[in-house]
């Protein structure tokens, strides 16, 4: 857990470094996530952080109120009237609070969340996950090229855990074939998941399977070769997060 805390606080710290120097009316610049302006990227990300403490200190509590929570679309309307210092104030104390939280818990404990409960490792990889993702559109409204790190590992893990959430959020059946994935890390090393075996493969730069399955890509405009249908039809789908289908995004050709 150690190490996984470390590499939140340091993905926190790099959409720090975006969101610190911006002027106001930055904040209002449109992402690519339709509708969605910087602001709301990072009011999402504070209301979840508060949701985080709340399950962790509150399960019962955080569990009991989940019929009450509205779309993310109606949570982000309704911190849209919060001056961009009191919103990034926000995010901040919000994030710090969830950090000494998720510092008590071991890697083994079980976290209620908007999906099944997870373990409290899996709980962190998935707030470093959106972290990463809505920072990615943070980045790509202020035209910012991140450089990608090794923290994408955690991305690619919870990514790669996901693939039946694709498929069963769409109500669809998942094909009963095993699929590996071989990625290239930023720092060269190659990542694997999956059986070695396995006849269906998904292979290339770990940044692209990334983008791809926090939906920030069209699948058609990443670098990923993907061996065998099981392969296609789960990075066509794939889905690391939690919520009802998303949209993904375009073809950069369209």
């Amino acid at each position: 857990m150690a190490e996984l805390l470390d590499d939140l606080r340091a993905e926190t710290a790099s959409l720090e470094r975006l969101l610190e120097p911006l002027p106001d009316a930055d904040w209002e610049l449109p992402t690519p996530a339709a509708g969605w302006a910087v602001r709301d990227q990072v009011s999402h990300l504070a209301w979840f952080d508060e949701a985080a403490t709340r399950a962790v200190t509150d399960p019962d509590g955080f569990t009991a109120g989940l019929p009450g929570v509205t779309s993310v679309d109606d949570l982000a309307r309704q911190a849209r009237g919060m001056p961009p210092p009191e919103l990034l104030g926000w995010f901040q104390a919000a994030r710090g609070r969830s950090m000494e939280v998720f510092a008590g818990l071991d890697a083994r404990d079980r976290v209620p969340w908007f999906g099944p409960p997870m373990s409290a490792a899996s709980f962190v990889t998935a707030r470093l996950m959106e972290t990463w993702a809505h920072g990615q559109d943070v980045a790509d409204a202020l035209g910012v090229v991140r450089e990608p790190t090794d923290r994408l590992r955690h991305v690619a893990t919870i990514g790669y855990r996901a693939r039946p959430y694709g498929f069963a959020v769409r109500g669809l059946p998942q094909p009963a074939e095993p699929v590996r994935v071989e990625l290239v890390m930023p720092g060269g090393d190659v990542w694997t998941a999956g059986p070695a075996d396995a006849a269906s493969v998904v292979r290339g730069p770990m940044l692209d399977f990334c983008l791809a399955v926090t939906q920030r890509i069209h699948l058609s405009d990443t670098g990923l070769e993907l061996v065998g249908e099981p392969a296609r039809a789960w990075m066509e789908i794939a889905q690391a997060f939690a919520g009802p289908p998303g949209e993904g995004r375009p073809p950069r050709s369209s």
